[in-house]
């Protein structure tokens, strides 16, 4: 199953309220192949699709299409900063140890 650290948690939260959307979520979709292998963005959601599996954590809902759910198992979704940089990433599971330093990956 996809973790959400606490990070991630946090930021997902200072942009729903930002953005007066606070009892939306986030969807996380497949966004194409890259050189780490798979990769993931996030949009904002308010409803959950028929063909959406819901993660639930810390109050943020997290939807996910049923297609690509299995493929985040073992992954936590983080947030980082490192002062000029920042941004989500997902860790672990199947993917290499290809973090915010791999240029080529954006």
């Amino acid at each position: 199953m996809l973790t959400v650290s606490d990070a991630a948690t946090k930021k997902i939260r200072e942009v729903l309220d930002a953005e007066g959307m606070p009892d939306w979520g986030i969807r996380i979709y497949y966004a194409g192949q890259g050189c780490c292998g798979p990769t993931y963005g996030l949009n904002l959601q308010e409803e959950q699709l028929p063909s959406d599996e819901i993660i639930e954590n810390n109050g943020i809902k997290i939807f996910v299409d049923k297609e690509i759910f299995g493929t985040l198992s073992g992954m936590e979704l983080d947030y980082y900063s490192d002062g000029e940089n920042e941004g989500f990433i997902f860790r672990g599971g199947h993917l290499p140890s290809c973090g915010p330093e791999c240029s080529s990956c954006e």
